[in-house]
């Protein structure tokens, strides 16, 4: 309470919040702009019946996809081109990893060709995925309309323009908002879609229910989704500290306290990238398929349907598989044990009881990998909730509890809460010193 109220008294941190909501209008006022020439009502029946990665795009947008609005695409290319980048940079492109070393000059440029590269991926994919629909559907056109080439160019370069306009939104909350841009837009999408949720989950169980039965289903997903947001909560702020001293500062009780410091290792240090990746992976041939019922129905349809989707057993298996792997492999990319022991070697620290070098590095590399697994079946059981609980309550596709979702809004969420206390204790220590 004493934060909030902190907050309230900070004009600066307010005006910071209230442009950050005024952003956030905007953005939700651009997906009830729907793209032209097309009849959106065909490609609405489609995500009424489909889920997969589709529904999942349609979540981190508020529904702009499904209503195939201008920013249908969302910042999705812009994730895509960041990740493309960032494993890029690991001496694949040479001129990539020398700009990474740069600091903030380096930086900048890597930044500036991800948005590039996030330009040409918004184009192939609101090219393809339009020619997609049109191939799912009788005809999304509208009447009259002649689907060609330059129609369906034409379409891109719109939903281009979307994507880039929400990017400088992105933008403009980095460096006038609160929190990071991009993250903010996408936590922005999701919650849109939660009063859609409940208002889906109660005509199903409310109003068309009968019983005390519904009533009672109702209630209990309603808590489960409390119960697992709690929890997310907590292993998202859960570290695991590894205690650092400096032998070229004192030691006295005098210092004691600033001489000692530590690293703090996330649980889940990959964050939600392995589930995207996983997702992706199996959701794209599942994706062709939906684009293309003729060959649903052939040996190799049905082979891929019983391979690719999560929701039949050797599909889940292979869904398990990949984000186990990919959280091990992400993790190690994001926190090198190589580079934490050359910077402590640099800094003239150690971790007591291991020697500086090789043994620190070895130290490090076995306490993430036991810290990694820990946070690899917590992935695994976040992302396999929305599954489960789907099917034991028969819950609508709309309707996901847990799952990727709720990661995104959690970790977005502790990250902005710890910069508006940041923000708040920066003025409290200004004024106590003025």
């Amino acid at each position: 309470m004493d934060t909030i109220r902190a907050v309230f008294k900070n004009k600066s941190l307010m005006k910071k919040i209230l442009f950050t909501l005024a952003i956030f209008l905007v953005y939700r006022a651009a997906t009830y702009i729907r793209m032209p020439l097309i009849d959106p009502t065909e490609i609405t029946e489609f995500f009424e019946e489909q889920a997969g990665f589709l529904g999942i795009m349609d979540a981190f947008t508020g529904s702009a996809l499904s209503q195939y609005s201008i920013v249908a695409l969302g910042i999705a290319p812009y994730i895509t081109a960041s990740i493309i980048m960032q494993l890029l940079q690991m001496d694949i492109v040479p001129i990539l990893k020398e700009w990474s070393q740069e600091g903030q000059t380096g930086k900048q440029k890597i930044s500036q060709v991800t948005r590039y590269l996030a330009i040409g991926l918004a184009f192939i994919q609101a090219l393809g995925m339009t020619f997609g629909f049109s191939l799912t559907q009788d005809s999304i056109f509208r009447t009259g309309v002649d689907a060609n080439f330059f129609t369906y160019t034409y379409l891109a370069l719109i939903m281009t323009a979307g994507t880039a306009f929400l990017l400088w939104l992105a933008d403009q909350i980095t460096l006038k908002g609160v929190g990071n841009g991009t993250s903010m837009i996408i936590v922005a999408g999701i919650i849109s879609g939660l009063p859609g949720m409940f208002m889906t989950l109660g005509d199903e169980y409310l109003v068309e229910g009968e019983g005390l039965g519904s009533y009672g289903t109702f209630g209990i997903v309603v808590l489960l989704f409390i119960v697992i947001l709690l929890g997310i909560t907590y292993i998202q702020s859960a570290r695991r500290k590894i205690p650092v001293q400096y032998s070229n500062r004192p030691s006295s009780a005098r210092f004691k306290g600033r001489s000692d410091s530590s690293i703090p290792l996330k649980i889940n240090s990959a964050g939600v990238i392995p589930v995207i990746f996983a997702v992706t992976i199996l959701s794209l041939p599942q994706t062709l398929l939906n684009f293309l019922p003729q060959v649903q129905e052939t040996t190799w349809g049905l082979w891929l349907t019983e391979m690719f989707n999560y929701q039949r057993p050797l599909g889940y298996a292979v869904y398990a598989i990949l984000i186990l792997v990919f959280t091990f492999f992400y993790s190690f990319v994001q926190i090198n044990p190589e580079k934490i022991s050359n910077n402590l070697q640099k800094q003239n620290a150690f971790i007591p009881g291991i020697r500086p070098g090789v043994e620190t590095e070895n130290y490090v590399s076995k306490l993430l990998f036991r810290i990694t697994t820990i946070g690899a079946f917590y992935l695994l059981v976040v992302a396999s909730l929305p599954i489960f609980i789907s099917i034991i309550f028969n819950l609508p596709p709309y309707v996901q509890v847990g799952g990727t979702s709720l990661l995104i809004v959690v970790g977005v969420a502790i990250e902005t809460t710890k910069q508006i206390k940041t923000d708040v204790q920066g003025k409290s220590y200004s004024g106590f010193i003025r």
